[in-house]
Parts: C-alpha cells; sequence; structure tokens
C-alpha cells in the first residue's frame, strides 16, 4: 500500500469549521475515484460527522521521509555560478 496525504476544507458556512490534512493507505493511483474514497472513508473515521460536508482538495503522494539528514540543514560550500548578462535588443531608433 502507498502512503498518500490528503488536503481537506470545510465550506465557509459550516458549523464545524476544518481545514488541513491527513495521511491515508490506499492501493489505488492517486487522484482516481478509489483513491479519493479511500481518502473520504479515512477522514470520516479520523474527523467522525463533522466531516460528512467537508471536501478534500488535493491528494498527493507522501515523499519517502530521509533519516540521514534527521532535520538539519545541509551547507553548501560550492563557489556561486557566474550571473549570466542579459542580452538587450535595439529597436533601432534613436
Amino acid at each position: 500500500m502507498t502512503v498518500y496525504l490528503a488536503h481537506f476544507k470545510s465550506p465557509a458556512m459550516a458549523d464545524s469549521r476544518g481545514v488541513g490534512f491527513f495521511e491515508f493507505e490506499s492501493n489505488a493511483r492517486a487522484g482516481s475515484k478509489d483513491n479519493l474514497h479511500d481518502a473520504r472513508i479515512k477522514m470520516l473515521e479520523l474527523y467522525g460527522a463533522d466531516a460528512v460536508s467537508w471536501r478534500i482538495d488535493k491528494v498527493e503522494k507522501q515523499k519517502a521521509k530521509t533519516d540521514s539528514l534527521d532535520g538539519q540543514l545541509q551547507l553548501d560550500f560550492r563557489p556561486e555560478k557566474k550571473k549570466q548578462k542579459r542580452h538587450t535588443r535595439s529597436t533601432g531608433r534613436l
């Protein structure tokens, strides 16, 4: 099973407002009807009856977590690239 990340949003006039995201697992392709159905079921399991009127905005594949960085940023000591000068066109007017 692949892990996906679903972003949801409640209607503007809803009694219980909700905006956020959650993880879920699915065998279906990203963006397919089965994948959206799995996301909807997981959302209802997590948030209950409040989530009935909420809609799922987008579903994206969860990126693999890398343990090598462990939350630390890496420094880049490579020399800077030379910036190329932009070519200006002459319009022929003086």
